[in-house]
C-alpha cells in the first residue's frame, strides 16, 4: 500500500500520516473531524496496513484518525504497530487524549530512532459532555509532565479556558512546540475571547514554538 501524504495544517513538518487502527474513536469527542464521513465502523486492526512502505526520512503521523493509545485498544495493536515503524528509519508523531499509557510501551517507543509524543488540551476545564469518554486535561497534562522526551501539545478545537492555570499545565510539560487551532467543524464550542487568547499566545510564545492554524485567526479578529 502506498503512504498517505499528509494534507492538514496543523503540523507542517509532517509529512504522512500511517493508520493500522482505524474505526470509530472510542473517546466519542463530540467534534472530532472523523465523523464528518458520517457512521463510522467499530474500531479495528486493518491488517493490509503493514504491507504499507514507509520509506525512509519522513515525518509519520501514526494513528492520525483514532486514537490508537485509548484504553480500549488491545495492547497487541499497538505493539504490532509500533514494532512496524521500527523496521523503517523515519521520525513518528503520536498523539493521544490517553497519554498516561504511552508509559506503558516505553521500550517499543524508545526503540524508534526518532520520535515526538503528544497530547491535546482543548482547554484546562473539563467539558465531560463534549470530551465524552476521554481523559479530563489536568489527567492529561499531569501524565505528560515526567516523560522524558520530545513532546507537543496541541489545543484545537481551543475551548474558553482560565489562563493562568492552562498555562502552568503546559509549562509543566515542557513541551518543544504548541499547536493552537479554533473549531473548525460548527460545534457551537464555548469558545475564548480575543484577548484571553492573545494573551495566552503571548505568554506561550515565550516558553515553546507556537504554531497558529490558520482557522485560529477567526477568533483574533
Amino acid at each position: 500500500m502506498g503512504l498517505n501524504k499528509s494534507i492538514g495544517n496543523m503540523y507542517k513538518d509532517v509529512t504522512h500520516t500511517f493508520n493500522t487502527i482505524k474505526g470509530a474513536c472510542p473517546h466519542d469527542c463530540t467534534f472530532c473531524y472523523m465523523k464528518r464521513w458520517g457512521n463510522l465502523k467499530s474500531v479495528r486492526l486493518d491488517e493490509k496496513e503493514f504491507r504499507t512502505d514507509l520509506g525512509k526520512g519522513n515525518f509519520i503521523f501514526v494513528g492520525s484518525s483514532c486514537d490508537m493509545f485509548a484504553d480500549v485498544i488491545p495492547s497487541e495493536w499497538i505493539i504490532k504497530t509500533l514494532m512496524y515503524c521500527e523496521k523503517y528509519d523515519n521520525k513518528y508523531l503520536f498523539q493521544s487524549k490517553n497519554p498516561k499509557v504511552f508509559s506503558d510501551y516505553g521500550v517499543n517507543i524508545a526503540a524508534l530512532n526518532d520520535f515526538v509524543l503528544c497530547t491535546s488540551l482543548e482547554s484546562n476545564r473539563y467539558y465531560k459532555d463534549i470530551i465524552k469518554n476521554a481523559p479530563s486535561p489536568e489527567d492529561r497534562a499531569f501524565a505528560m509532565k515526567d516523560i522524558p522526551c520530545k513532546k507537543y501539545v496541541t489545543i484545537e478545537p481551543i475551548m474558553d479556558f482560565d489562563t493562568n492555570v492552562l498555562f502552568d499545565m503546559i509549562l509543566a510539560i515542557n513541551p518543544i512546540q504548541v499547536n493552537v487551532g479554533a473549531d473548525s467543524g460548527n460545534n457551537n464550542l464555548l469558545e475564548p475571547g480575543k484577548e484571553k487568547l492573545e494573551i495566552l499566545l503571548y505568554e506561550l510564545g515565550k516558553i515553546t514554538k507556537v504554531v497558529q492554524k490558520k482557522n485560529l485567526q477567526r477568533l483574533l479578529k
